[in-house]
């Protein structure tokens, strides 16, 4: 399955499914990244670390290991 961290800058994925566990997986949506939302990929560091998303209007740097946990389509 495809997660955050395969979107390419400029992409826009849906988010299907948040894997983890409890205060990670809380974490994560409370940062608004939850089932269907829409994240835009805006900007990739250089070594991939951290991965700059616009979700719901604002902007958000989400960590690669995050990103992981984050099944989008």
């Amino acid at each position: 399955m495809k997660t955050l961290k395969d979107v390419r800058v400029g992409q826009t994925a849906k988010v299907v499914k948040l894997n983890g566990e409890g205060p990670v997986k809380r974490r994560i949506m409370d940062m608004g990244i939850t089932k269907g939302v829409s994240v835009y990929v805006r900007k990739v560091a250089p070594l991939g670390d951290p991965v700059e998303v616009t979700v719901r209007g604002y902007e958000l740097s989400v960590r690669k290991a995050d990103a992981e946990m984050i099944a989008v389509e």
